[in-house]
């Protein structure tokens, strides 16, 4: 079984996130794999371990993303792409053309990639893959089981839970609860250095820059406000309620 997997390198958001001239500050940032995405490659590994087959593990990205990839090989994938290319733009629409461009051309049974990433948190990138390469999906999943040509899959509906059967080759894309995600073991990050680690570019992929224009462009990128301190509102429950409404019209333009 020819198992993909599609992951992007995160900054980390349990870190302090530092925004300058409209961009997230990467001096001093730590970047991880994104979490979703921790999962499906969780989710091939234990799927080669019951099935067998291989694993590779595919990033858009600067050269830093390398470390993310060689990350996953400790895990337990086989193979790593990093796709590097400064004409590829963040727009989900242009990292999906040149995925779906990638995966076109290799023999796969199964695609596996994060519900979103923690970054843009959009979601769009493996849908719009699976949709390129006709292929069927299901997303948020929580629960993946193969037999033969056929994977019955769970996922997660705002709450309810949804069963699904689905024709292999297909895409998923995993939710929370999926699995729990293993540390690189000290073997592993050794045999990491050997495995087979590729690196291409739009020329590779016989695409130009004008097959991946942008179809969104970001104008700006902001924290949010700091919050206020808090009030104490004074006097009778009465005198309270008619502070209270007033702040909601003045100030928090509630009313």
């Amino acid at each position: 079984m020819n198992i993909y997997v599609l992951m992007k390198q995160t900054f980390d958001t349990e870190e302090k996130i530092v925004i300058r001239d409209g961009e997230v500050s990467e001096d001093g940032a730590k970047f991880v794999i994104n979490p979703y995405d921790e999962y499906a490659v969780e989710e091939a590994i234990r799927l080669k371990e019951e099935h067998g087959g291989s694993i590779v593990v595919v990033s858009i990205g600067p050269e830093r993303c390398a470390e993310a990839l060689r990350t996953a090989l400790a895990m337990g994938a086989d193979e790593a792409v990093l796709i590097s290319d400064e004409r590829i733009s963040g727009d989900e629409y242009a990292v999906s053309k040149v995925l779906a461009a990638y995966l076109g051309k290799q023999s796969y049974d199964l695609v596996l990639g994060g519900n979103f990433s923690v970054d843009h948190g959009a979601g769009q990138v493996a849908i719009r893959v699976a949709h390129l390469l006709n292929i069927p999906h299901v997303s948020s999943i929580v629960k993946l089981e193969l037999n033969g040509s056929q994977a019955t899959a769970q996922r997660d509906a705002e709450g309810d839970t949804e069963t699904l059967e689905v024709a292999l080759p297909a895409l998923f894309t995993a939710q929370q609860g999926l699995n729990e995600p293993r540390y690189p073991s000290l073997p592993g990050i050794m045999k990491a250095k050997k495995k087979p680690f590729q690196q291409l570019t739009l020329d590779d992929l016989g695409l130009t820059e004008a097959d991946i224009a942008p179809k969104t462009v970001r104008d700006t990128l902001s924290l949010p406000p700091e919050r206020k301190a808090g009030q104490v509102l004074q006097g009778d429950p009465q005198q309270q309620v008619s502070q209270l409404v007033h702040l909601l019209r003045t100030e928090a333009k509630a009313l």
